[in-house]
């Protein structure tokens, strides 16, 4: 196992405007990947607008990998069509984190991360110490494809050092 430095609670909260795949929807779910990790979203029936609200859970070793985002149309009797894909770093929040936080006030923005070209954002990603975490916002565009945007929470949880290991 690699250097684990710490764990990252992803929630998919929803997906906008994603293009329809069958007749008049679509039943779309997500695939997400970070290195060899991959994690997989319910599949949510006949809806281009779907809300998840699923947490998802990676463990985070250096040097990091960029999180693929893959959103897919469930279909019965042939391959899942693709629905477009996103990529982004979670660099700048793991630099945030070692920034040792412990005393800002709650709700402070310690960074925003803007869209560019190496990443999938549509907008202003704020970082932001909120209840003792370390947390950030993203909306991501999708690429690939027509339209729609995933939106997620990020959340950084630090692993508890064990002593004489």
């Amino acid at each position: 196992m690699e250097n684990v430095v710490g764990l990252l609670k992803m929630r998919v909260l929803r997906g906008a405007n994603l293009v329809s795949r069958d007749a008049a929807d679509s039943d779309p779910y997500i695939i997400v990947t970070m290195g060899d990790q991959k994690l997989k979203t319910s599949v949510k029936k006949s809806n281009v607008n779907p809300e998840w609200n699923e947490n998802l859970t990676l463990s985070v070793a250096e040097p990091v990998d960029p999180i693929k985002i893959q959103v897919f149309d469930k279909d019965t009797f042939t391959r899942d069509d693709k629905m477009g894909d996103a990529e982004f770093s979670i660099q700048p929040l793991l630099d945030v984190v070692k920034m040792n936080l412990e005393d800002m006030p709650n709700g402070t923005v310690i960074r925003s991360v803007l869209p560019s070209a190496q990443n999938c954002l549509a907008g202003e990603s704020p970082i932001i110490w909120k209840d003792g975490f370390v947390t950030q916002d993203v909306i991501l565009r999708l690429r690939n494809v027509d339209s729609g945007e995933i939106e997620l929470q990020l959340q950084w949880v630090n692993i508890p050092k064990v002593p004489g290991l």
